[in-house]
């Protein structure tokens, strides 16, 4: 298996893994894994979402976020709330998940396995973990199995069981 094969399967299985959780939380996107709040479901979706964008455009191609308006809601160091009139449906965000993703995958399938050594545009300050167009795929296929576990506490605090036992 090549690293660019190893990256395309972690990528689904991160993506499966978390979008299950997700679309079984459709009908209580705004639940909050723990008493004290947290990362919704619905906010895990836009932030997973509006974080490709960061690592594909900004930090692999140089270019900005191609969902400019995600920005402000999901962006890193944004706190959920749960006022749904604040968010996109998550239908709505459903739709750019996979419009990044597609285009993720695509980019990848431009890539030579010594594409990945090429230095990324990521700000300097994120140098270890993303200084590499290898290191950029590399986050993504870890933020959101992450984000995942943040969905399958609030499940738990919905009363709902585990998805696999």
């Amino acid at each position: 298996m090549t690293a660019i094969e190893f990256i395309k399967m972690s990528l689904e299985n991160s993506k499966n893994w978390a979008m299950g959780l997700i679309s079984d939380m459709s009908d209580a996107p705004l639940t909050q894994p723990t008493s004290a709040g947290g990362n919704h479901p619905l906010w895990v979706l836009g932030h997973i979402t509006c974080a490709e964008s960061d690592l594909l455009d900004g930090f692999i191609l140089g270019k900005p976020n191609r969902f400019p308006e995600l920005q402000e809601l999901f962006a890193m160091g944004t706190t959920p709330t749960p006022d749904a009139d604040q968010y996109p449906t998550m239908d709505e965000l459903m739709v750019k998940f996979e419009t990044i993703r597609a285009a993720t995958l695509a980019h990848l399938d431009t890539l030579t396995e010594a594409d990945l050594d090429k230095p990324s545009h990521a700000p300097e300050e994120f140098g270890p973990f993303f200084g590499t167009v290898g290191a950029c795929f590399g986050g993504m296929t870890i933020h959101s199995s992450f984000h995942a576990g943040q969905v399958a506490d609030a499940r738990r605090a919905a009363g709902r069981g585990p998805l696999m036992a």
